[in-house]
C-alpha cells in the first residue's frame, strides 16, 4: 500500500500539494483527476521519492520512498515528459533500467515490441509522440515493479492503442499484482478501468474515494413537477449540487440513495421522472462547482 500522510510541497511562492492525505491500495486501479494545475504531476513524482515533501511523509509498504531504493525499486515512474538517451534505442534503455530494476524482464519487453511493432533497435528520436508513450509503458510493464505509475498516459494514443494498454494493465493485475496509479485529464478514459479515484484541487485532495459506491451517491434527475412546491421538497430531503430549467423539464444532480429517490417519486406522481447515474466526468464538474471552481466564468 502507498499512504500519503499530510504531505505539502512548495516551489518557491507556489504551494503545490497542500496537506494532502491518501492510502493507495494493493490490487486496483487508482485514478488520479484534477484541474490543470492541481499537482497531479508534483504528486506522482513525490511518490515516486523524486521530490522530498516540505512537510508529511510518504510511505510505499510501510517504508518512507524519499532516499531509500529499497521503497523506489517498487515504483516505475511513466512521466508526461519522457526522458530517453540522445540518440537511444529501446535495447539502450533496457539496458539501463536493468541495473536499476533486477527484475526487469528483457524477454518480456521484447515480446511486447513485437506485438505493438516497434523496432527495439531503432533510434528512438524518429519515434512520434504515441510511440514513445507506447514505449514509456512497455518498459514500465516490463520493470517489474509492484505498483506503475503513469502520468497522462493515453495522451497521444490512438483509440485501439489506448484499450489495449488498458487490457495489459489488466493481465499484470491478474498475473502479478501490478497496482497502477494514473493521472489523467481524460476521465473518459479513466472511468472503464478504475477501481478508486483520488480528485486534486488546488494542491489540495478534495476526496478519495471508490468510484462504483461514489456513482451510486450521485445522480442526474429530469423530470416534470406536477407544482412548484414539489421541487422545494426534493430540496429538503436530498442536497441538489447543480439545477437546469428548461421549459417545464427540470434536472437536477444530486447525492442520496435511488431507493429514496425513487420513494420520492412515488409520493409525488409527476408528469415525468427519470434517474440516471452520472458519469466520472459529471460528477467532477459537479464536485468542482461545489467547491466554488465557477466553469461558467470561460465563456461569459
Amino acid at each position: 500500500m502507498i499512504e500519503i500522510n499530510n504531505v505539502t510541497k512548495t516551489f518557491d511562492d507556489i504551494t503545490a500539494l497542500k496537506s494532502v492525505t491518501a492510502n493507495i491500495e494493493e490490487g486496483q486501479v487508482f485514478g488520479l483527476i484534477g484541474t490543470n494545475g492541481a499537482g497531479k504531476s508534483t504528486l506522482m513524482r513525490t511518490i515516486c521519492g523524486v521530490f522530498s515533501p516540505d512537510e508529511g511523509e510518504v510511505k510505499v509498504d510501510g517504508e518512507k520512498v524519499y532516499e531509500n531504493p529499497s521503497a523506489k525499486s517498487k515504483l516505475f515512474y511513466v512521466s508526461d515528459d519522457q526522458f530517453f538517451f540522445a540518440s537511444g534505442t529501446p535495447m539502450d534503455m533496457v539496458r539501463y533500467y536493468q541495473t536499476v530494476y533486477p527484475r526487469f524482464d528483457k524477454e518480456r519487453f521484447l515480446k511486447l515490441m513485437e506485438t505493438i511493432s516497434l523496432d527495439p533497435k531503432r533510434k528512438i528520436n524518429t519515434f512520434s509522440k504515441g510511440m514513445k508513450k507506447q514505449l514509456s509503458v512497455m518498459l514500465g510493464v516490463s520493470a517489474g515493479t509492484k505498483y506503475l505509475l503513469c502520468d497522462e498516459t493515453f495522451d497521444g494514443l490512438d483509440p485501439v492503442m489506448r484499450q489495449a494498454i488498458k487490457s495489459l494493465f489488466i493481465k499484470e493485475m491478474a498475473d502479478r499484482g501490478l497496482t497502477p496509479i494514473i493521472a489523467s485529464h481524460n476521465l473518459r478514459e479513466l472511468e472503464d478501468v478504475c477501481d478508486h479515484v483520488g480528485l486534486l484541487h488546488k494542491g489540495g485532495i478534495l476526496f478519495s474515494k471508490d468510484l462504483d459506491s461514489m456513482k451510486l451517491g450521485i445522480f442526474k434527475l429530469q423530470c416534470v413537477l406536477r407544482a412548484p412546491e414539489d421541487l422545494e421538497r426534493i430540496g429538503t430531503q436530498f442536497p441538489i449540487l447543480q439545477k437546469e430549467q428548461t421549459g417545464t423539464l427540470t434536472t437536477l444532480t444530486l447525492r442520496g440513495k435511488s431507493s429514496d429517490i425513487s420513494k420520492l417519486q412515488m409520493e409525488l406522481q409527476p408528469v415525468f421522472w427519470e434517474l440516471l447515474p452520472l458519469t466520472l466526468e459529471e460528477i467532477f464538474i459537479s464536485e468542482m462547482e461545489v467547491k466554488g471552481y465557477d466553469f461558467t466564468k470561460l465563456y461569459q
